[in-house]
């Protein structure tokens, strides 16, 4: 089975109306969206739409990575993982945190899998996969600390759940190492979800950005990934052809 696409929700959500987004996003070919405010969850079901991905817990700088955040975590999670069964989301994303104030590394990948193996746990019991998201330090997201490939597999690899993934965001690790299509091919066993956006700037993933996405994307296929690959761009021309531009790169399979 190929993979599938999907869509975030918050970054079309300034330009487009629910209805009108959903029924485009469907119409174009995409499956499932990311990330729906609880409230329109239903919605998105109505539309004949999936829900791809929750978070696990906010905010992003506050994550696993700190002992004193755990059992908020932990309240959170429990929340998360019930409405994930309510609605059938297959994948609940977490965060490391941010280093502040002066977290090595190391004992920041420590903690973090202490607190990833009892929340895998869990979402293991409810049949979740949490995956911890590899975002930038460098432009979006200062001190936080799962900013590279390597972390991020170093911290999911020693939880050896089945429930700890992670998120590879496309964009986020361009920014940050680069090698894009080596990293998907040496360490496609830890990431059961992608991101995409145009680099610079996390607009739209045509021509007018760094990375070519159909053969990015023919990598992830090559794989046998059969996740979901989510647009999470925000764009700044006709969103509608926007979408339709994105699914056409990344249709590949």
């Amino acid at each position: 089975m190929a993979y599938e696409q999907s869509v975030s929700w918050w970054s079309f959500a300034a330009q487009a109306e629910p209805v009108e987004l959903l029924q485009t996003c469907k119409d174009i070919g995409y499956t499932a969206m990311e990330m729906v405010p609880p409230e329109m969850m239903q919605l998105t079901r109505d539309q004949g739409m999936k829900i791809a991905t929750h978070q696990l817990h906010v905010p992003i700088p506050v994550g696993i990575n700190k002992p004193e955040n755990w059992d908020d975590i932990k309240r959170q999670s429990e929340a998360s993982l019930k409405l994930a069964q309510e609605w059938d989301i297959p994948f609940l994303i977490a965060f490391s945190g941010n280093r502040e104030p002066g977290l090595d590394d190391d004992l920041g990948a420590e903690n973090s899998i202490k607190q990833l193996e009892v929340l895998a746990r869990d979402a293991e019991s409810a049949g979740i996969v949490l995956i911890l998201e590899l975002l930038n330090s460098k432009v979006n997201h200062p001190d936080y600390m799962c900013d590279r490939t390597s972390w991020g597999v170093q911290v999911v690899s020693a939880v050896d759940s089945p429930s700890a993934r992670l998120l590879y965001d496309i964009y986020h690790m361009q920014v940050m190492e680069g090698d894009v299509i080596q990293t998907i091919r040496d360490n496609h066993q830890w990431f059961a979800h992608y991101h995409t956006a145009g680099v610079p700037g996390r607009n739209e993933i045509g021509e007018t950005q760094e990375l070519y996405y159909p053969a990015i994307c023919r990598a992830v296929a090559e794989t046998g990934f059969t996740g979901y690959v989510g647009q999470e761009f925000v764009p700044v021309g006709d969103w509608k052809a926007a979408l339709q531009q994105a699914y056409d790169a990344c249709n590949v399979t």
